[in-house]
């Protein structure tokens, strides 16, 4: 069944903002396997020229409420988490994140389209801080296995 395209277009925001913790930074770079004492030392990162512990370049991911941000639980929108595989995700950081940030969240479902018998969800993200500073912008693809509509 094809995915509703009524949902391209809407956007949805965090609830609450999502607070950066040194923890979350630590715990988020020891799963990647990155030692990096940026990520691990607030001495070494102060050394640097940060506020505190700045955040891997991925970690955002992090930060994306729920399912990517989607409406993915809506039965309007057809998508059955059972067919899905991710497809990309990309961040342009304005600035870095670091330890202390308070982020929200807006996450729009810009795109469905037909990729042979798939189709592919793309969702946009702003991450501003809690003063509306825009502090990062990504993207995330997401492939429907075998849902497009026929040809």
């Amino acid at each position: 069944m094809p995915l509703n395209q009524d949902f391209v277009g809407r956007s949805y925001t965090s609830d609450v903002p999502f607070q950066i913790g040194r923890e979350h930074i630590r715990q988020f770079a020891r799963a990647v396997g990155d030692d990096n004492p940026l990520y691990h030392d607030v001495e070494a990162a102060k050394a640097a020229g940060h506020a505190d512990l700045p955040a891997p370049p991925t970690f955002l991911v992090t930060a994306i409420p729920g399912n990517l941000g989607l409406p993915t639980d809506d039965p309007a929108l057809g998508l059955d988490y059972t067919l899905v595989v991710h497809g990309e995700q990309r961040f342009t950081l304005h600035r870095p994140v670091v330890a202390g940030d308070e982020l929200v969240v807006r996450s729009t479902l810009a795109s469905i389209r037909s990729v042979g018998r798939n189709e592919l969800l793309v969702t946009s993200y702003e991450f501003t801080s809690t003063s509306g500073e825009l502090v990062a912008e990504g993207t995330c693809s997401l492939v429907s296995r075998g849902t497009a509509p026929p040809r």
